[in-house]
């Protein structure tokens, strides 16, 4: 199995490395966020110092949370064509062949996970890296204050790592399960605008009610950006219940639930039809 997943992996990352468009073009969404809502949606102008400490955790500016809630926003939007391309093969005739092949289901499944993650987290890092870029160029940039050890760098690692795997497990198996490309982006995008939007990526914490704090504190694209928050800003510990490793600890129970439910909905929906 491990020859065959090695196989496959390498044939999914020739595939990606030959359209370098698709590249491109997902990194105009977060370029585009930064440049544009990330700049002009300025707090620090309009807030008192003390008061921006409460509203964005601990973070020195806004744009400073805002980037690092990016890095988690891209990790999750990029996993959305993970299971598009599964579709697009069925349809193509690619899967039917892939699946005659000695590979059973767990191989076909990781390779293109194993594959499938790596723009994910690549374009996550890069986000934080054009954030800094930003305020070395006099625009408003993300502001690294803390000291980043080689523990605090594992753990951003990890959260973008585990969040961008748990999402695109998700996506991949909904993509073995449906067979329409108009079906599977109305269902990916009834899971992913709500969860989005109900986390403390982009929105200021302090500015949610009492009752949207509750629900964006279980969500899992929270648990891995108050990593990153917790990791890249000095201080900011203070300003959050837990410690940055039981948030990692919460992510990863999150992860291993639906990837659980993710292999058996591709395991389903690959195997042999009587």
């Amino acid at each position: 199995m491990i020859r065959e997943l090695g196989a496959l992996t390498r044939r999914e990352l020739l595939r990606l490395a030959r359209n370098p468009q698709a590249i491109m073009t997902s990194l105009l969404l977060p370029i585009l966020y930064l440049l544009l809502f990330g700049q002009a949606f300025n707090l620090s102008a309009a807030v008192p110092p003390m008061e921006l400490l409460l509203l964005v955790r601990g973070a020195p500016t806004y744009f400073s949370y805002f980037a690092a809630g990016m890095a988690g926003f891209v990790a999750v939007t990029a996993t959305l064509f993970i299971g598009a391309n599964v579709i697009f093969d069925r349809l193509f005739g690619v899967l039917k062949r892939t699946s005659s092949t000695p590979a059973g289901a767990t191989a076909i499944f990781g390779s293109r996970l194993l594959a499938g993650i790596i723009q994910p987290v690549g374009l996550a890092f890069l986000v934080l890296g054009l954030a800094v870029a930003l305020g070395k160029a006099g625009l408003s940039g993300l502001d690294v204050t803390a000291s980043l050890t080689v523990v605090g760098a594992t753990e951003v690692v990890l959260a973008v790592l585990i969040l961008s795997v748990m999402f695109a497990s998700l996506f991949l198996a909904i993509g073995f399960t449906i067979e329409q490309p108009q079906t599977y982006f109305a269902a990916v995008n009834a899971i992913n605008l709500p969860v989005l939007l109900t986390s403390a990526a982009l929105f200021p914490w302090g500015l949610m009610p009492a009752w949207f704090r509750s629900v964006a504190s279980y969500n899992p694209i929270t648990l891995a950006v108050n990593v990153i928050r917790e990791n890249l800003f000095a201080g900011a510990t203070s300003y959050y219940p837990y410690d940055a490793s039981v948030y990692l600890l919460g992510l990863t129970a999150w992860a291993v639930g639906i990837i659980v439910v993710a292999i058996l909905l591709a395991r389903r929906a690959l195997a042999p039809k009587a």
